[in-house]
């Protein structure tokens, strides 16, 4: 076998999302912290995530984490997030896959009942608690950096569904919400292709009208997310279609969007502190949300959230590039 570029990994889905975990072949990352490394690599590595994420290798909804060593003293690990939409601050499903795989592999100090690892990203420090029993991740709890509402009822025009409500709330990223049936779209699978339009159209007029940025990392902007929930449900238990830019539904209840949606759902005054919150996804998996404690984000109420999920290990080796690869980067369809 010939190779320009080997890299060892282990691959994993959470709640049906994959996380291909990279666990060698990259090299220290250069940066003071998660934030710069992030930086640094959409600036100058950004080749090895199209790498990764695109055909042959990935596919259209591929994610993964790299790992790296910590940037500060009370981690365990440093994580960089990426997908085929670019490198997220954070990501929940992939911390659940991160933390899996770490505790089954071995990289990390394994005690029964409870492992805790503490994760150095780009959006801070994340805390994943992991319930362990004879050596199997049975659930993952991650505490997330703090959520908050960025906006309520705000308004967007936008070409073929003309004015459109929305909430927009930050949980490691940023989140439009509002109710499907808004659009008159039926909240079914079969409506996927309309659905994701939607979605992409909608992201695409609210940065170009009200782009929304982080009020303490001007590096963290744009919404890239856009969650429409299913008719029926209450505070305490949600359902979401999550259209993701470039083009693609998450598998998963999404974690991040998870704890956007308890801020969202807070600020309007239907879910308080310490009380669990359902949400499910597209494919019918679930995550469940805490509200721990409020905090301040900036100028911002934010909220200290929690999400427990569950991943599994799918498979392990080493993806290569052969010299006279056609598509060193791979490709798009």
């Amino acid at each position: 076998m010939r190779s320009v570029r080997t890299l060892s990994a282990i691959d994993s889905h959470t709640e049906g999302m994959p996380t291909r975990v990279i666990t060698g072949g990259v090299g220290v990352i250069p940066g003071a912290t998660m934030a710069e490394r992030r930086l640094h690599f959409l600036e100058h590595d950004d080749d090895l995530r199209l790498f990764l994420m695109n055909e042959p290798r990935g596919h259209s909804a591929m994610s993964g984490a790299i790992l790296q060593p910590p940037t500060r003293p009370d981690a365990d690990w440093g994580v960089l997030y990426i997908e085929v939409s670019g490198c997220l601050p954070m990501c929940g499903h992939g911390t659940i896959g991160v933390a899996t795989v770490l505790v089954e592999s071995g990289m990390v100090e394994v005690t029964e009942p409870l492992t805790r690892v503490r994760l150095d990203t780009p959006a801070g420090l994340v805390v994943a608690e992991v319930a362990v029993s004879n050596g199997r991740a049975e659930h993952v709890t991650i505490q997330n950096v703090p959520a908050y509402s960025h906006a309520l009822d705000a308004t967007v025009k936008v070409d073929g569904l003309g004015e459109v409500t929305y909430d927009l709330a930050y949980g490691g990223n940023f989140y439009a919400i509002l109710p499907l049936e808004q659009l008159g779209i039926p909240f079914d699978r079969s409506e996927k292709d309309r659905i994701l339009k939607a979605g992409l159209d909608i992201m695409d007029a609210i940065n170009a009208s009200d782009r929304p940025v982080h009020p303490l990392d001007p590096g963290i902007h744009s919404c890239k997310h856009v969650q429409f929930t299913a008719p029926g449900e209450n505070g305490a238990h949600s359902r979401n279609a999550m259209a993701i830019h470039p083009g693609w539904f998450d598998r998963s209840p999404c974690g991040t969007g998870t704890c956007a949606r308890m801020a969202q759902l807070h600020a309007r005054g239907e879910l308080g502190l310490h009380e669990d919150f359902v949400n499910e996804s597209f494919i019918g998996t679930r995550f469940t949300g805490r509200l721990l404690s409020e905090t301040a984000v900036g100028d911002r109420q934010g909220l200290v959230p929690t999400v427990t999920g569950r991943a599994w290990i799918t498979g392990m080796g080493q993806y290569l590039l052969d010299p006279d690869d056609p598509f060193p980067t791979g490709f798009v369809l």
